[in-house]
């Protein structure tokens, strides 16, 4: 099974066996102070960003400054000592990472989201869990899934998964497999130790290139029962966070979520970029003249079309987490609404990609230089376009099947 898989990393930062820092970082926290504090940490990320994508991963100052901020207690359950905070500061606390760097950003939103995919699990797997330290850093790998079959007590579970998000920092591992023998087949979510897996050194890319995002490899390892969920029951927002605390936000369908934390990055990054466009066209000076940019009446206009873009795209975004919120808790009923906020997130992350596009187009070629964030920008733009949550060919021909009766052929949504 190992074979062709590229090396095994020997070292990931793995975060301390307690937090230390807890009571500190949590009395009296509130939404708006965990957002203060992650704006004041963006000239810290975004410092080190260049330093992420050289070392194809998040740098340790910065996560050691995420994880004092508080921002990883935000899903975490109140029972269990967390923050148990909304959507709403979930999206106002993460678009300041990716401002400052795509790539942590990225690693950062989803681990912070993983906290809530925890919540799912059956209390006793919570337990153990959040017992031990009070949130997780955890990729939460889907594709392809592994095979789990079942024996007494639980799952043997064998497999390998791309994209593990996370992965370079983290104490838990949250994998997809299919259960073996079932028809219609089972699919399921597991946890398991990190240092239950192999961590294969991939992540090799043109954009993104600091989220660590290294392949996941489970040879013959045992799950417990409590340490797995039926991701059908994911989607539907049925699953044990539904029942087990008051808060609809754990009743959230789990895939049009799963959107909206995807698409804050692409978000993050465009703002980030329409940012550094205006202080570039205030100061740069048009060659053989006295005349700047920003005088320049399509410079004016681009701005102004790349603006609303973004805009457009954060209405969006902020409109799907209201719907997916207002759906929780009301299972199967609304796959049709679910698979069009899809479209929806689909579209918006184009919109930002685009407007990335028209910054750079009108930024001269300086922008070009390995150094300058608007190249970066535009790599990472690229990938996270690319991901399968906003594939337009796949998500628009569901989403227009849906729309005229037709069974829309996606396997989770």
């Amino acid at each position: 099974m190992t074979a062709n898989t590229g090396p095994i990393l020997a070292e990931r930062r793995i975060p301390p066996g307690d937090d230390w820092l807890a009571q500190e970082i949590l009395d009296g926290l509130t939404p708006e102070q965990l957002i203060a504090r992650t704006r004041a940490l963006k000239p810290l990320i975004a410092a080190n960003a260049q330093r992420a994508e050289e070392l194809r991963r998040p740098v340790d100052e910065v996560w050691d400054a995420l994880r004092a901020s508080g921002l990883f207690y935000l899903f975490v359950p109140k029972r269990f000592g967390g923050l148990g905070f909304g959507v709403e500061t979930f999206i106002d606390a993460a678009l300041p990472l990716a401002e400052a760097c795509g790539s942590t950003g990225w690693t950062a939103t989803f681990c912070i989201e993983h906290n809530w995919m925890l919540a799912q699990f059956p209390e006793e797997g919570q337990q153990e869990i959040f017992s031990r330290f009070p949130y997780i850093v955890a990729p939460a790998a889907l594709v392809p899934p592994g095979a789990a079959s079942e024996v007494e007590g639980g799952y043997r579970l064998n497999g390998r998964w791309k994209w593990g998000t996370g992965v370079m920092h983290a104490d838990w591992i949250l994998l997809s497999a299919v259960v073996e023998g079932h028809d219609p087949p089972q699919m399921i979510m597991v946890a398991i130790p990190a240092n239950e897996v192999s961590v294969l050194d991939v992540w090799h890319v043109a954009g993104m290139a600091g989220t660590g995002s290294n392949d996941i490899l489970v040879e013959d390892v045992f799950v417990p029962a409590r340490r797995a969920v039926d991701i059908g029951l994911m989607c539907d927002g049925a699953a044990h966070g539904a029942t087990l605390y008051d808060d609809p936000t754990y009743a959230m369908p789990m895939f049009p979520f799963l959107c909206v934390a995807a698409s804050l990055p692409a978000l993050g990054i465009a703002r980030g970029a329409l940012d550094q466009f205006r202080e570039t066209i205030t100061s740069k000076v048009a060659r053989g003249t006295t005349i700047r940019q920003m005088e320049k009446p399509l410079k004016q206009a681009r701005l102004s079309r790349a603006t609303v873009m973004v805009e457009t795209a954060e209405l969006v975004i902020r409109e799907i987490a209201r719907q997916t919120l207002a759906i929780a808790g009301k299972g199967g009923d609304h796959v049709e609404q679910r698979i069009h906020m899809r479209a929806q997130a689909s579209y918006a992350v184009k919109l930002c990609s685009e407007a990335v596009g028209l910054i750079m187009e009108g930024s001269g070629s300086s922008v070009q230089l390995l150094d300058h964030p608007l190249q970066r920008a535009m790599r990472d733009m690229a990938v996270i376009a690319g991901h399968a949550a906003f594939d337009p060919d796949l998500v628009h021909e569901a989403d227009g099947r849906a729309l005229l009766g037709l069974p829309h052929g996606l396997p989770i949504y």
